[in-house]
């Protein structure tokens, strides 16, 4: 399993959001809004998701301070991920995060202006479920990277 992190600074809502996507499946696991973050932060974010998905093989990232730093690296190897940061200048390499990115922007950001994290945080988590399961995508075949799934009502006898 590989993961992409990156940020998307948003100069007119102040905020600095951290996005951890999956490569392969295409779903976005976290949009983390806050009005700025470090290495920490980073930190409490990756940490609840590991325990949801489990770990991931590795983390591929820009060269910003919050992932480079040297207690994030060490933490990342020490549990068994191999940390992947990208050439400088180079957001090609990080291209899922990056049209993620442009998405959230296109759709979300540009679409709204927050007075809170709180706010922005849950009208981001709103549209982060419709992006993961029910917005169809073009590279899964015209489906949803996490799709939701209806199950039927079981009969009880007679009853319905």
């Amino acid at each position: 399993m590989k993961v992409c992190m990156g940020y998307l600074n948003e100069k007119n809502n102040h905020t600095k959001d951290l996005i951890k996507y999956f490569e392969y499946t295409r779903e976005a696991l976290c949009v983390t809004v806050r009005p700025k973050m470090n290495a920490n932060d980073v930190l409490g974010a990756l940490h609840p998701l590991f325990m949801k998905h489990g770990k991931s093989e590795f983390i591929r990232s820009d060269n910003g301070p919050e992932f480079i730093a040297t207690h994030l690296q060490d933490w990342l190897k020490r549990i068994g991920i191999k940390p992947m940061q990208i050439y400088p200048g180079s957001p090609w390499e990080n291209g899922y995060n990056e049209r993620f990115n442009g998405t959230l922007r296109k759709e979300v950001l540009n679409a709204e202006w927050f007075h809170t994290t709180r706010q922005a945080q849950v009208v981001i988590n709103v549209w982060l479920r419709q992006y993961n399961q029910i917005r169809p995508h073009h590279a899964l075949n015209m489906k949803p990277p996490a799709p939701e799934t209806l199950l039927e009502k079981p009969k009880i006898n007679g009853l319905i």
